[in-house]
């Protein structure tokens, strides 16, 4: 079994196996829809999943919650360091996933141009109560992508992520930790 410590340990690295992310996962409690709302920050927990890092050179920021109905599930940051919404789109996502994207800072400012096309300010997903892993938890629901995002509390401030999309069977997984 796995000691708070060595969790500790993942979360600050950021690095670890799905096996021992999933062990992680399943530790922490569920939490509730009030729970999520907010504006939070997000890194990747790096898992040796084909988007492991592309967030991070995409410029990605985090998630908002407002309430359950309206949910930004992509914000991210222009070059000047300001937050922005992005509506996720199928086929990009499908390209991004099979083509061979180099995971360093030299695609930054493209996938940057691209992310300011997509730009939006209506909701893309939603929020409910749902089961994942044998517990009952607050889960994003995307509006037009098959992926659900269940959360787990670490502690107040920070949740563990993971997403489930229907076509990689690998999860994917995330810490948001919350804008105070």
């Amino acid at each position: 079994m796995e000691t708070l410590e060595n969790y500790q340990l993942i979360l600050k690295t950021g690095k670890t196996t799905t096996e021992k992310a999933l062990k992680l996962f399943d530790t922490l409690e569920p939490v509730n829809l009030g729970f999520m709302f907010g504006r939070w920050q997000g890194s990747g927990l790096h898992t040796n999943h084909p988007m492991d890092g592309l967030l991070e050179i995409s410029n990605w920021y985090g998630k908002e919650f407002i309430d359950s109905e309206n949910v930004h599930p992509l914000l991210f940051l222009n070059g000047q360091e300001k937050i922005f919404q992005v509506a996720p789109n199928p086929t990009l996502m499908n390209w991004v996933l099979k083509l061979p994207i180099p995971k360093n800072n030299s695609l930054r400012p493209l996938l940057i141009s691209i992310n300011s096309l997509l730009k939006t300010d209506k909701s893309q997903a939603r929020l409910r109560m749902m089961e994942y892993r044998g517990k009952v938890t607050a889960t994003m629901i995307y509006d037009y992508l098959p992926i659900n995002d269940s959360f787990r509390k670490v502690d107040e401030n920070t949740v563990l992520g993971i997403m489930d999309y229907k076509n990689i069977p690998q999860p994917f997984f995330f810490i948001l930790k919350r804008c105070l």
